[in-house]
């Protein structure tokens, strides 16, 4: 049986009238890495922001170490979320910081570090995504897109998270680029043990990135297996999505 990190039980969100989430069920284990892959508007940000405690859903459960967070109180929330790392799909840095302070932030806003060691981190994080040390003293404005991703992954990984998310992660970046985020990204998740859950249209980056894979559809899941599983389905939908064909039951109505 899988040593679960995150365990999310028959979730169900709705907004109104649009039923975004119905009924989801996905594992992810210890040292996993899931790649959540479907069209726009298919539930998958909203299914992550659940599990981040961002949205509250309208019933089903989300255990994190078997412990069932949905209804955790502000604090034990916050708690919570100083396990986790997040890289944002626009990167979300702080124009106003420098490159260290922007990758030491949680260390020193969240776990209340001194401001020189959280620096040393920095510097660390920084050499993890093979970025020069002259780096940490600049603003992100002064950086390229490439340049930015990396130092959003430095901050990500800077806690040594049990969990990583991944927006899009190289999304608007150009191939080659992309190809240096996607094996960063895989080499930094390794080297700290850590899960991870990647949301991504980028089926070369999901390669790459993921273990497991799990296709949503009108805010259900509806396939799950293994990269190879993927490759090799002849489940319709996993056809259709993975070759980008126009004709194919997404598209049929």
């Amino acid at each position: 049986m899988k040593n679960s990190v995150i365990s999310v039980k028959n979730l169900y969100k709705s907004f109104g009238d649009n039923h975004v989430l119905r009924g989801i069920s996905l594992d992810l284990g210890t040292k996993e890495s899931l790649g959540v892959i479907g069209g726009s508007g298919t539930g998958k940000s909203v299914l992550i922001k659940c599990i981040l405690g961002l949205i509250t859903p309208d019933s089903g459960e989300i255990l994190i170490n078997g412990e069932n967070t949905v209804w955790l109180s502000s604090a034990k929330r916050q708690q919570l979320l100083q396990s986790f790392g997040m890289l944002f799909q626009g990167g979300a840095l702080f124009d106003s910081l420098p490159v260290w302070h922007n990758i030491a932030f949680g260390l020193i806003h969240g776990h209340n570090m001194d401001r020189l060691k959280a620096r040393k981190i920095a510097m660390e994080k920084l050499d993890a995504v093979d970025l020069d040390p002259q780096v940490a003293d600049i603003y992100p404005a002064e950086l390229s897109g490439g340049m930015q991703k990396r130092v959003a992954l430095a901050r990500a990984i800077a806690t040594n998270p049990k969990v990583i998310f991944f927006d899009e992660p190289t999304a608007g970046l150009d191939p080659i680029v992309s190809a240096t985020i996607n094996d960063l990204i895989r080499r930094c998740v390794k080297d700290i043990g850590a899960s991870a859950i990647t949301i991504t249209h980028d089926m070369h980056s999901l390669r790459i990135i993921a273990d497991q894979v799990g296709l949503l559809f009108h805010g259900g899941l509806i396939w799950s297996g293994t990269v190879r599983e993927m490759d090799s389905s002849d489940n319709p939908y996993v056809h259709q999505f993975i070759n980008g064909l126009p004709k194919g039951p997404f598209t049929d109505g």
